[in-house]
């Protein structure tokens, strides 16, 4: 079975800006291309990516991303009612963005690694893997 690493909007905006450890997400990103990990990212941290992309550099360029991603192995999922439920319980419990509790569940519900430095994550660290950029 396959490693499954889950992306939140931190990873892609490191890799995005070319930021210190942006090497680590590019070699995540070039083992799902070589099939060798799967790659997982909520349609919610999508939307994060997008509207912090859109606020900083633009639409335009908010856009470009994304269709960047969609042409990575990146599995998008999406926010269903399981998923969403999840989040909502980590969120009552957990004084965490509501985006990053997409991420957190996700993660849970794929048994998987989560891949970020957003420190926000360490209210969960007990309750998930986490690969720390």
């Amino acid at each position: 079975m396959k490693e499954v690493k889950i992306f939140d909007s931190y990873a892609f905006l490191v890799f995005f800006q070319d930021e210190n450890n942006a090497d680590k997400v590019e070699e995540l990103l070039l083992k799902a291309e070589e099939g060798k990990i799967t790659i997982l990212l909520s349609v919610i941290n999508l939307g994060e990516i997008y509207y912090t992309i859109s606020r900083k550099l633009g639409r335009k360029i908010a856009e470009q991303k994304i269709e960047e991603i969609n042409r990575m192995a990146v599995d998008i999922v999406p926010a269903d009612k399981e998923l969403t439920l999840m989040a909502a319980g980590i969120k009552a419990s957990h004084p965490m963005s509501y985006a990053d509790c997409f991420a957190a569940a996700l993660t849970q519900k794929n048994r998987g690694e989560l891949v970020t430095g957003d420190r926000e994550f360490e209210e969960v660290e007990k309750e998930i893997s986490i690969f720390w950029i």
